[in-house]
């Protein structure tokens, strides 16, 4: 099989259960890692694949085994893997990076793929308003924090951490639908960035929970959110024919703010 096509993922929230289980959303996972691992060329993951994740120095949180095997698999045999922290899993330090060989990008990343510019992130953080959250990300990004938290034992702190995780979103209920252009958060960053010069053909996001593929006012530029796999299972394709959102197992998936 021809290997031509990058995929994008994001939002897998493992370690909280959703439509399905999380081991069932996991097992689901791997066997969709399976399928595009037949003709990736790349694969970004892109924020919030735990519903939480701190490393101790010799510690990381139980589970997710599955997924790990399968993306150390993956790359071993060569295929490139990015991984993006989110919201949910800011505390990944180097243990992706050390032990399966895969680079962790905490801020969004410009990329160049058949003559088409990217900008790939997480997408926590960007827009107008939301400064609560804003003002928690820049305690819990400070290293004293991290240091201060690390002092905690795991049995206790990864305890108390997956309840804080469970606070800040209500991932057993379904994402509210899109909300328009002139109050969906990430498309008025976008169009900030093209007012502002910025050449870029694709914004590809996750965070929002809700598969999005949106047209911004210079007609060719597209902000794209990659949706979730806590109901939607959905995810991007990048081929010689362009970017696409997929489903995968999900027969009833939709696509919102299609022009």
């Amino acid at each position: 099989m021809k290997k031509d096509k990058i995929y994008f993922a994001s939002d897998f929230h493992l370690g909280v259960d959703a439509r399905l289980t999380s081991k069932e959303r996991e097992q689901q996972i791997v066997r969709w890692l399976d399928l595009v691992s037949r003709d990736a060329t790349e694969l970004f993951l892109v924020g919030d694949i735990f519903d939480f994740w701190f490393e101790y120095a010799t510690v990381i949180p139980r589970g997710f085994i599955r997924l790990q095997g399968k993306l150390a698999e993956l790359r071993d045999g060569g295929l490139p893997i990015h991984f993006f922290t989110g919201n949910h899993d800011m505390w990944m330090f180097d243990y992706f990076e050390k032990e399966l060989g895969i680079p962790v990008h905490r801020e969004p990343i410009k990329r160049t793929f058949n003559g088409k510019q990217f900008l790939i992130g997480h997408g926590d953080g960007l827009g107008p308003g939301d400064h609560g959250y804003k003002f928690i990300k820049k305690v819990f990004a400070n290293p004293v924090c991290q240091w201060l938290f690390a002092r905690i034992h795991p049995n206790f702190g990864i305890r108390l951490a997956n309840f804080w995780s469970g606070q800040s979103r209500e991932t057993h209920v379904e994402t509210p639908p899109f909300l328009g252009k002139e109050k969906e958060w990430l498309v008025i960053w976008c169009e900030e960035q093209i007012a502002a010069g910025k050449e870029i053909d694709y914004f590809v996001f996750g965070h929002r929970h809700l598969p999005i593929d949106f047209t911004l006012n210079n007609g060719k530029s597209r902000y794209i959110n990659l949706g979730d796999w806590l109901y939607h299972n959905s995810f991007g394709v990048f081929d010689e024919s362009g970017f696409r959102l997929e489903f995968f197992e999900n027969e009833n998936g939709k696509i919102s703010g299609k022009a």
